[in-house]
């Protein structure tokens, strides 16, 4: 790849720099600056005077901050936590071909589901920090599960070191036709005056930890009702027994189209492309609601600055492609590049956020 040379390059008073450093040079690579020097005397002396242009160039390079981008030299393992065919997968798979094509490596898929995500994260964190094992993570290993369960075995905080944050999902707030609710405002009312229930893929879900912070923002007393999986919590929607769900945007908008179920508003902070003529929760009346489920990709703590640069470098850029926004889009989802930092702040608030509604649903669970 082309060298680019710093501001001001070459400094003033060393005319003595290796050509390979001047801006003029026709060379791109050490080797070929190697290659290219002035060979005197026999293999020995061709050798010695090598190793001599090799050290200099690097040490040049060192300091004036040039450094190589990493490149890898072997596939990469992406764990997901979940079973193949699930929203983390799917766009695991959908963003890891592209991301290879750009490394030059093949991205290995590697299902590892259990714990909400835990397990996946576990050998995340036990991984060889060199770049060749990362995480597609969710918001219940990273955010959730920390407060959620007494022992994990790993610190997402700790022991895993961001990359970029990759999407943002849409939820629906839905409700069966039979509730006398046709907007969140009437919800709210109909749940301080009566009993209601709402279900969700299980405890400690990003769709129970939804309804438990709409309970405490809007004041409403909702029952959560348990299953195990999203899919059938929408078939007792579908058929009265259970009166809402916080759903997926890719489970509810087929039904909501059919008119099976009613949908009130979305719970991200913004307006969805997908659904735009439904309002945030927000909007609808409880301010400063808000209820992501996201994913993002990480790496080992200690995990090498270059490597982590690289690694952002390009999932940033494959989350930008056309055919990646219209496939997420597809499943409700919403691109969300970002720096490694500024996903790492963003870890930590939703950590934060979810401890105290944790807390103040009372909900806790042994591992």
């Amino acid at each position: 790849m082309p060298t680019r040379s710093p501001p001001n390059w070459p400094p003033a008073g060393n005319p003595r720099l290796p050509q390979v450093l001047r801006p003029e040079s026709n060379y791109h690579t050490v080797e070929n600056a190697v290659e290219n020097q002035p060979q005197p005397g026999g293999n020995m002396k061709k050798n010695t005077m090598s190793r001599l242009i090799v050290g200099a160039v690097m040490a040049a390079l060192a300091a004036h901050g040039v450094a190589a981008e990493w490149q890898p030299n072997k596939p990469i393992r992406m764990l997901v936590g979940f079973a193949p065919g699930g929203g983390t997968d799917t766009t695991a798979r959908g963003m890891g071909t592209r991301l290879g094509e750009r490394l030059g490596q093949q991205i290995i898929i590697d299902n590892r589901p259990g714990a909400s995500g835990n397990i996946a994260a576990d050998i995340l964190a036990n991984a060889t920090p060199d770049g060749y094992t990362i995480l597609m993570g969710t918001i219940a290993a990273l955010a959730i599960n920390p407060s959620l369960y007494k022992k994990l075995s790993f610190d997402p905080l700790k022991d895993l070191q961001p990359i970029s944050r990759a999407v943002d999902s849409t939820n629906i707030l839905v409700v069966h036709p039979s509730v006398a609710a046709k907007n969140v405002a009437e919800l709210i009312a109909l749940g301080k005056s009566k009993s209601l229930n709402g279900g969700s893929s299980g405890v400690g879900g990003a769709g129970h930890l939804a309804l438990e912070l709409f309970n405490l923002q809007a004041g409403t007393k909702i029952v959560h009702v348990p299953y195990k999986g999203g899919g059938p919590a929408m078939v007792d929607l579908l058929s009265g027994n259970i009166n809402l769900i916080f759903a997926t945007a890719a489970s509810a908008v087929p039904h909501i189209k059919s008119g099976r179920i009613r949908a009130l508003a979305v719970t991200t902070s913004k307006r969805s492309g997908l659904v735009p003529e439904l309002p945030t929760v927000a909007e609808a009346g409880v301010k400063g609601f808000e209820a992501n489920n996201w994913y993002g990709v990480l790496a080992p703590a200690k995990t090498p600055r270059d490597v982590i640069n690289r690694l952002n470098k390009e999932v940033v850029a494959v989350l930008n492609l056309p055919d990646i926004k219209a496939l997420l889009f597809k499943s409700g989802l919403d691109a969300a590049p970002s720096t490694p930092e500024a996903f790492g702040d963003y870890i930590r608030s939703e950590t934060a956020k979810w401890q105290k509604v944790i807390k103040a649903a009372g909900l806790y669970q042994t591992n």
